[in-house]
């Protein structure tokens, strides 16, 4: 299966606007917003658990990273408030589950084989600081590597940011609303730029707060690769 699988292209994708689709298991639905492969992906998508869903136990061979957005997520780890940024490494093991529902948004296959640290971040209670390329926005820097970054922004009414995405920028809308390139990007819609751009956003009246991952597209094959190989 391939889903908006040309990443030199910008893909901006509405996600309220998307059909859930079945997963293998039951009270579990999924909004793909791109993939490559078919049960076993390199994959970013929002999942929604009914309550009383769960998976079974399973390893994920290639890494799973997920924000809650709503409910509470839980596993035998703990549980994750919607807030909650999660890191599972290649081969970390859990039981997925959710006792009053949740959704989520998740990218699988896109780690790097040494990136070993499993953790969480609870956004909500964590401080945000002053953003390093622009005093207006505050920044929360959930991950950062030799490779990519992984963070939230907060742009207060009518102000702009830019960054440059010459390894490729990523972002999901978590409130308020947005404007990038004459579109509007409202809660939960998803913008994927290609490598050697440069994105320039600006919030409207309302503000808006943002997850934002930058550099990791430049791995596409090898994460690819690495799919085809499991």
């Amino acid at each position: 299966m391939k889903i908006h699988a040309d990443f030199s292209q910008r893909v901006l994708v509405h996600s309220d606007e998307e059909p859930w689709i079945a997963s293998p298991m039951q009270g579990v639905d999924r909004r793909p917003l791109d993939r490559i492969g078919g049960e076993v992906a390199r994959a970013t998508s929002i999942v929604r658990y009914a309550p009383g869903s769960h998976f079974a136990s399973h390893v994920h061979s290639g890494g799973e990273e997920f924000l809650v957005l709503d409910g509470v997520f839980q596993d035998e780890h703990g549980d994750y408030p919607a807030g909650t940024y999660v890191r599972n490494p290649p081969q970390s093991k859990h039981i997925p589950r959710s006792d009053e529902g949740c959704t989520i948004f998740v990218k699988l296959w896109q780690f790097e084989p040494n990136d070993t640290k499993q953790f969480s971040v609870d956004t909500l209670s964590a401080s945000f600081s002053q953003d390093k390329n622009c005093s207006d926005i505050e920044s929360l820097v959930m991950h950062e590597d030799d490779i990519e970054q992984v963070s939230l922004k907060k742009m207060p009414p009518d102000s702009s940011f830019s960054v440059d995405a010459e390894n490729g920028a990523e972002i999901l809308v978590l409130s308020g609303e947005l404007f990038e390139s004459g579109d509007a990007l409202r809660q939960f819609s998803w913008l994927r730029i290609p490598t050697g751009k440069k994105l320039n956003i600006v919030a409207s009246s309302q503000g808006a707060i943002f997850w934002l991952k930058t550099g990791n597209l430049p791995r596409i094959e090898q994460q690819i690769e690495r799919v085809k190989n499991a």
